[in-house]
């Protein structure tokens, strides 16, 4: 390169690149968060899972009530909210079909979750037919066993 096609002026001074103030960039309020706590958050709404395996125990020798595909087993534990738990057997269909068979039953007990009564347990299963039945046949048959068991019927 030869010195002639350098240009001898100084290019012209450019505006200088904006940065935010200090104060603009404040990471943390004067207060400390408190750390999160470990595991799981507890359960929101009415209706919480049955864990442990006496009450498992306790709803497998329970009477079964049932209405079209729907069965319901009923136990009394301690006090608290009601507790669910879901049987689907291998005989309705392959695991896809049981998991989508426990969704449709899981939406029906939530939408009559007024009508568990709590310090119970209960156990909500299916038989093979239910695959043929829509989300409303399902839902009147879990209402109506519940209906049943609030009338103060033995479970």
């Amino acid at each position: 390169m030869r010195e002639e096609d350098v240009p001898a002026e100084q290019p012209e001074a450019q505006e200088e690149a904006r940065l935010p103030g200090a104060h603009a960039l404040a990471r943390r309020t004067g207060a400390a968060a408190a750390a999160p706590g470990e595991g799981p958050p507890p359960p929101v709404g009415l209706i919480w899972r049955v864990r442990d395996r006496a009450t498992f125990r306790q709803l497998a020798a329970a009477t079964r009530r049932r209405h079209g595909p729907v069965v319901i087993s009923v136990v009394p534990t301690a006090a608290g909210p009601p507790r669910v738990a879901y049987a689907v057997g291998k005989g309705v269909g392959n695991a896809v079909t049981r998991n989508r068979v426990r969704r449709r039953l899981r939406e029906a007990v939530r939408a009559e979750a007024a009508r568990l009564a709590a310090g119970h347990a209960y156990l909500v299963g299916a038989r093979s037919n239910i695959r043929s039945c829509s989300e409303r046949e399902i839902q009147l048959a879990v209402r109506a066993i519940l209906e049943d068991l609030g009338r103060g019927a033995t479970p």
